[in-house]
């Protein structure tokens, strides 16, 4: 990589292990010390090129192409002085490794608790990012290649080395990475198998905290939700699946059609929330994600729920392991037997439930 002096346009061509990851990460990795604002600056005004042409921060690039960087621009003296990051307690370093449910050379997988940010902002100085120190070997830094939400719980996936970063940015940005959600929504969707296909967009005047369905401007959004269980018409336990990557796109998308996610009173409102003691944490979980390995074969990694939503689901009646007997898209015919005893027996449950609360209604 060249170094030219400060006052020049500097020329960099995109290395084989930069393939396919966005270019305000290319700039985290490489150049460091230009910040965020800097590199949104420079592609707002033209003068960020990629091949000759105009690029932004979201884009993604590809290995060989020609980035284009104007000069650096001059750090003021009375500017703030760049926070050192700080070492790792050995409580931190502890907590970080029992998040870890699969590790192998090129990847981690994480099973990120609720109430932890995946990366820092903000006010917020506790997040997955700054733990991943406790993963550092030398000068090898593991790298997040994808995010949760802070309240949302589940499986994150690191990669280990910056090849891995680049094979699995790759994965993501073409939607060959295939994840997999646990949630409870209120209500019972009409449809127990339906996909929802709502442009989302971030909400005007919410410092793009917060987004909403936007059919003039929205990206476009789609999500499949399949039910398991449900509990009357109070409430059901959803597996879903999103096939593009929008910010808060499930929050978003279950909301929309009127079943918004129990606990999540952003999207949901005072309705997100249920009595009978059911937390009032979010019931999100990143349950399973499966992906091409940079080695070979496929990683495949299921991520157990946190102690609230196991409660919820024994609160509710639903057992645990009728969420593993909905049939994989990827196998043909019929399910087993065996899952269609389970689901037979899950379906007779609910529905001794419901007449229960009939004959009690009528006592009263």
């Amino acid at each position: 990589m060249p170094s030219p002096s400060p006052t020049d346009v500097r020329q960099f061509t995109v290395a084989p292990d930069d393939d396919g990851i966005r270019v305000d990460r290319w700039f985290k990795r490489h150049l460091p010390d230009t910040s965020f604002t800097i590199v949104a600056k420079w592609a707002r005004t033209g003068q960020l090129r990629l091949d000759g042409a105009r690029v932004g921060p979201g884009d993604r690039i590809a290995a060989g192409q020609t980035l284009r960087v104007p000069p650096a621009e001059p750090v003021r003296a009375d500017g703030p002085a760049k926070r050192e990051r700080l070492p790792l307690s050995a409580d931190e370093m502890a907590f970080a490794r029992e998040m870890v449910i699969h590790q192998d050379a090129a990847a981690l997988v994480l099973n990120k608790p609720p109430g932890l940010a995946t990366q820092g902002g903000t006010k917020t100085t506790a997040h997955v990012d700054g733990l991943l120190e406790a993963f550092r070997e030398g000068e090898s830094r593991p790298k997040l290649v994808h995010r949760l939400d802070k309240d949302t719980s589940g499986a994150l996936l690191v990669a280990r080395t910056a090849r891995a970063a680049a094979f699995f940015a790759k994965a993501f940005s073409s939607r060959t990475a295939r994840k997999t959600y646990w949630a409870l929504v209120v209500g019972v969707p009409s449809i127990d198998d339906g996909t929802v296909e709502l442009p989302i967009a971030k909400q005007p005047g919410t410092g793009g905290e917060k987004m909403h369905v936007d059919e003039a401007e929205g990206q476009p959004a789609r999500s499949r939700y399949r039910v398991v269980e449900r509990a009357g018409n109070r409430c059901c336990w959803v597996e879903l699946q999103p096939f593009t990557g929008r910010t808060h796109q499930l929050r978003v998308h279950m909301a929309a059609i009127g079943h918004p996610i129990v606990g999540d009173g952003k999207y949901g409102g005072p309705a997100a929330f249920l009595t009978g003691g059911i937390s009032r944490k979010m019931h999100l979980h990143a349950r399973r994600i499966r992906v091409d390995h940079p080695d070979g074969g496929a990683l495949d990694v299921t991520a157990e729920l946190p102690v609230h939503f196991r409660e919820s689901l024994v609160s509710l009646g639903f057992e645990e392991v009728a969420g593993n007997f909905l049939p994989d898209d990827e196998v043909k015919g019929p399910p087993p037997k065996s899952v269609l005893k389970q689901r037979a027996k899950a379906h007779a449950k609910t529905v001794r439930k419901a007449r229960r609360g009939e004959r009690r209604g009528r006592g009263s």
